[in-house]
């Protein structure tokens, strides 16, 4: 008896079973091409949405754990037949010889090549990220058989993008009112509990990497580590939550506050301050009665409120902690709370919010160098595959020898045309744009989608730090 019927793309002996690592009705496309297709030739594009360029960021992940090397066995054959018989109550829709030959030809290989911009790359939305091609003439379903999974890079990409966009309204912020250098954890991801899965929490986390250090979702740094080669990803620092502050109860909240102090004597430490009173705790605990403990204190206090509307509430504490520990004005104007006293704001931030809260604080005379921000389902949850409309479609087949256009052109919905052609992402005097690869053989134009993937074979394998690198331009 199979233990995993219940988990179709897990495989009797517990691998993952990539035969059925697709949408259902993709099962049977195999037979509804023009007589005499060898090829297909599909891409990967955002078709525009939230923000105007696109962080490509997930494929490597992909490649490796789930396409790469022998992923084909005679067993995921076998019980593709049986699973997809019961499936679709006939044995007549599963191409049986399609994936023997994957087997007895190609040895359990995937017969396609893709190409890819390198990850971390920023591309104006509406540009081809990755093409997709079978090698094998008499497989052309292949490329479309991979949709499902390779879709799913509008994930990674898409909370990439994001965290991108947050690093650069921060640091427009800082270059006005504070220290740039700041920049590398001043959002810090809060998202595991919020995210659907352990996978996607470490994902979504990864992806967020790119462009900050800091995080409390352990997971994204375990992909980083094993999919590209990054020791140490991110960072983070000893912080309370409500239930280790409020298990004092009420009538303790100081001696909650004094613990912290003294179970972490140095470097930063977050103290969830708003289990009550977050002005109070503020004015009277942290400002009067704590307040020689905190500036005797070999490191930085990071109070964290976590209740009511962040830009009046960050902006409020912010004057509470100024008067009571004291501030100084910076070069640029703008003040700069002592530095045994910071604040990070935790609750309510996506990146819509993280801008209301530092115009507000610049309209009062508050440097960013104060505030960091911890975002958890505004970072890695509040968005789909529509926030930057990604797509995967085919462009092109070679039918008898002869290459054809093919496009979708939908009356009812001109932003879902796709192109046409086999396609090539150019860049020309710094700026990205699409066109047909002959047509870029023809301009002498290089063209930036690399050859990553053949056949089973990862022909390139990006480090973190390179993906960092070219997202920071």
């Amino acid at each position: 008896m199979n233990a995993n019927k219940g988990n179709p793309s897990i495989g009797a002996n517990g691998e993952i079973n990539t035969v059925e690592l697709s949408d259902s009705y993709k099962v049977s496309h195999w037979n509804q091409l023009p007589p005499g297709t060898m090829k297909i030739h599909s891409y990967f594009e955002s078709r525009g949405g939230v923000f105007s360029e696109v962080t490509f960021y997930g494929l490597q992940y992909y490649l490796k754990r789930y396409l790469s090397g022998r992923i084909v066995t005679p067993e995921n054959v076998d019980e593709a037949a049986d699973d997809f018989e019961a499936h679709f109550g006939t044995n007549s829709i599963y191409n049986r010889a399609g994936w023997d030959r994957i087997l007895t030809v190609h040895g359990g290989r995937l017969p396609i090549i893709i190409k890819a911009v390198p990850e971390g790359t920023n591309v104006p939305a509406r540009n081809v990220l990755m093409t997709v091609e079978n090698t094998d003439p008499e497989l052309p379903w292949v490329t479309n058989y991979v949709e499902t999974l390779l879709s799913m890079i509008w994930y990674p990409s898409t909370v990439a993008t994001q965290s991108r966009y947050m690093r650069l309204r921060v640091l427009n912020y800082l270059e006005a009112t504070g220290d740039t250098s700041l920049i590398d954890f001043k959002v810090h991801d809060f998202g595991f509990r919020g995210s659907t899965s352990v996978e996607s929490a470490g994902i979504g986390d990864s992806a967020h990497l790119v462009s900050f250090k800091g995080t409390d979702t352990f997971q994204g740094i375990r992909v980083a580590r094993k999919y590209y080669g990054e020791p140490m990803a991110g960072f983070s620092i000893p912080a309370a939550e409500h239930s280790t502050i409020t298990s004092w109860g009420y009538e303790n909240e100081k001696d909650a506050y004094a613990n912290m102090l003294k179970a972490f004597p140095t470097g930063l430490v977050a103290v969830v301050s708003d289990s009550y009173d977050i002005y109070n705790a503020c004015r009277e605990i942290w400002g009067k009665e704590l307040k020689e403990a905190v500036l005797a204190r070999d490191g930085v206090l990071v109070v964290r409120p976590d209740s009511g509307y962040p830009p009046d509430v960050v902006v409020r504490v912010l004057q509470i902690l100024g008067d009571a520990f004291g501030y100084e004005v910076n070069k640029k104007g703008y003040k700069v709370l002592n530095p045994k006293v910071r604040v990070i704001q935790g609750d309510g931030i996506d990146y819509e919010m993280l801008d209301k809260v530092l115009v507000a604080m610049k309209i009062a005379g508050w440097s960013a160098d104060n505030v960091a921000f911890g975002s958890g389902g505004g970072l890695l949850q509040k968005m789909d595959r529509d926030t930057q409309k990604f797509a995967f479609k085919c462009s092109a087949t070679e039918v008898n020898g002869t290459w054809r256009d093919v496009m979708k052109d939908p009356i009812t919905d001109p932003g879902k045309r796709s192109k046409a052609g086999r396609l090539a992402l150019v860049c020309k005097d710094g700026v990205y744009y699409t066109v047909r690869e002959e047509e870029a053989e023809k301009l002498g134009l290089k063209n930036e989608l690399v050859p990553v993937f053949k056949d089973g074979e990862l022909l390139v394998d990006q480090s973190f730090a390179e993906i960092r690198e070219r997202a920071a331009r």
